[in-house]
């Protein structure tokens, strides 16, 4: 979470104004800088939005106006007549910042315990098992922070280090007690390598990917839980993470077949728009859960504190579901545009195909015409033939056999009802010379 925020707002007097807020949790105190817009040049509105707002130092215009106020869960952060042009950031800001505050106050009690704990066991001259014991208790309690994320990770690791270095101290004092340690940690190891083994042969077989990555997180969970030496647990860590990559590499090889499949690119949109949904619902679920777990909790705390503490993360995570749920709603928009998109296209394909089909049956129309225009002119030009043949018959003239029999065969093949009544007129005209020229033509194929 964020200290430091920056937006642009608006003063008092309807002026446009850069406002930087900055969270001190220690001193539970907000300082904030408002700097007119006619002072904010292009750099420093970049030097601020990037550098300082990650903590780098900046200096300020000579005359933005700095101020400070106690952080309140019930009060604005922001100083009298300011207003940021989007109320969203300020809201959240406020329920994260108060349990920054609260999470800070936790951390100074547990550094107050570790540091009477560390000045017992720098005065030990021979182990002392109660102490052991008192330092396993404060840890315990440190995870179940941490568990629960009323902890940050800094916090947490500073903390974890520390006690670290104590346990050593102890340790050295006790080396029956480590061998002991050791020999336990080996144990476990032994089991998670079988288990590995296990995840690592099934990967291999090329069996489906989720239960396998879903084993292999139950796994990593387990790891975490369990005490160990440092060594171990990193040798196993390092093989449950190889795993995962590999894993995460199958996965990718079988995005890229798919999109290699020609799916255009409305359809994946939608299809990745329809993951990040999924993602989405089931995000604020778990925040659902994580809401219910901590009403359930707050009736059960151990002192005010923690009872305080837990009343703001209550605020933050409905802060967060509102935030996410308003997302949800511009998504499931988006999803509704799309699918209209979709359908129109699939409108256009259809008319698209009826288009083409209809050019095709067009086409074959032509082509049907033109062999008919075709088949006519030849038979045009058989006729032809055939009424000259005829004509020269009636003059007197012989023919070539040869014109005969062509037009005379062509005809037959195309139009031989036409062919035989034009043969019965000409046999009408000049019968007897016909039948001379065709019994010449008889001898002649004997």
């Amino acid at each position: 979470m964020k200290t430091r925020i920056v937006f642009w707002g608006t003063n008092a007097q309807n002026e446009k104004v850069l406002v930087a807020l900055q969270l001190d949790p220690d001193q539970n105190k907000v300082h904030e800088w408002v700097t007119p817009a006619t002072s904010v040049t292009e750099d420093f509105a970049n030097a601020v939005m990037k550098d300082w707002r990650n903590d780098k130092d900046l200096a300020f215009p000579a005359d933005t106006i700095q101020s400070e106020k106690a952080l309140t869960a019930s009060e604005s952060l922001l100083s009298d007549g300011i207003k940021p042009d989007k109320e969203d950031i300020i809201t959240r800001a406020q329920t994260e910042w108060h349990f920054i505050v609260l999470s800070h106050k936790l951390k100074q009690g547990f550094e107050q315990e570790f540091q009477e704990l560390k000045d017992r066991t720098i005065k030990l001259t021979k182990y002392d098992g109660h102490l052991w014991d008192e330092l396993k208790g404060f840890w315990d309690k440190v995870q179940n922070q941490v568990k629960d994320r009323n902890l940050f990770k800094e916090h947490a690791q500073i903390l974890r280090d520390g006690t670290n270095a104590l346990f050593e101290q102890l340790k050295k004092l006790r080396k029956a007690v480590d061998e002991e340690f050791d020999k336990a940690s080996k144990d476990k190891v032994s089991s998670f390598q079988s288990k590995l083994d296990e995840i690592g042969a099934k990967l291999t077989k090329g069996l489906s990917l989720q239960p396998i990555f879903e084993e292999l997180k139950q796994l990593q969970m387990r790891l975490q839980k369990e005490e160990m030496n440092r060594q171990d647990r990193g040798n196993v860590w390092d093989q449950i993470d190889n795993l995962f990559k590999q894993i995460k590499e199958k996965r990718s090889g079988l995005k890229e077949g798919k999109d290699g499949q020609g799916s255009d690119r409305l359809t994946r949109r939608y299809d990745g728009l329809q993951e990040a949904l999924n993602k989405m619902q089931q995000s604020i679920k778990r925040d659902y859960n994580d809401l219910e777990f901590e009403k359930r909790k707050v009736a059960n705390s151990d002192g005010q504190l923690e009872t305080q503490i837990r009343q703001a993360k209550i605020k933050m995570i409905e802060e967060r579901i509102r935030s996410k749920e308003e997302k949800l709603k511009d998504m499931n928009s988006t999803k509704g545009e799309l699918e209209k998109r979709q359908e129109q296209e699939k409108q256009k394909e259809v008319r698209r195909q009826e288009k083409q089909k209809l050019e095709q049956e067009k086409h074959k129309a032509e082509d049907r015409i033109k062999d008919e225009i075709r088949k006519a002119a030849d038979a045009r030009k058989d006729d032809v033939k055939i009424e000259k043949a005829a004509e020269a018959i009636a003059a007197g003239k012989t023919p070539h056999h040869d014109s005969i029999i062509d037009a005379i065969g062509t005809t037959l093949g195309e139009t031989l009802e036409d062919v035989g009544d034009t043969v019965r007129a000409v046999a009408e005209v000049v019968a007897d010379k016909i039948h001379d020229v065709v019994e010449d033509l008889k001898g002649e194929k004997q």
